[in-house]
């Protein structure tokens, strides 16, 4: 398992590839990244995410516990970046391994709504009109109802 915060962008060909490198015994490697989306109604110049060192990496390493106990996974990686970033640019990266396809997509799947919803980050989305805070969306709090 491997857990990384950082600010720098990272390169997810390079991650995807060595993380399936070598991989044997797992016969579905699941990966997804989450990339900073424009705004429809006013263009998104800047969003800045903000994060406590420490207290962040602990709470994903204990979804990432959660989802190898949940699921027989072989390996599992998030990497979440935080400070600013522009409209195209990859925020976030889940990669799951797992001897079959179906605990992979599934692992990877939790630990993306998980992610989105319990992870300790927060968002700021910059405009022409200002800056506002993201709030929590009630569908994706619905979706943790399924795990």
């Amino acid at each position: 398992m491997r857990i990384v915060v950082q600010k720098a962008p990272f390169d997810f060909g390079a991650e995807a590839g060595a993380f399936a490198a070598g991989r044997t015994d797992m016969g579905a490697v699941v990966t997804f990244t989450g990339v900073v989306r424009d705004l429809p109604d006013d263009p998104l110049k800047v969003m800045e995410i903000e994060h406590y060192p420490g207290m962040t990496e602990r709470a994903l390493e204990k979804i990432a516990t959660e989802a190898s106990e949940r699921w027989n996974l072989g390996d599992v990686l998030v990497i979440h970046r935080f400070g600013p970033m522009t409209p195209g640019e990859q925020i976030m990266m889940v990669a799951t391994a797992a001897p079959h396809r179906v605990d992979a997509f599934a692992a990877a799947e939790f630990l993306m709504d998980y992610l989105k919803s319990r992870a300790p980050f927060w968002k700021k989305e910059i405009t022409g009109d200002g800056a506002d805070w993201v709030a929590a969306k009630d569908e994706d709090e619905a979706a943790l109802d399924r795990w």
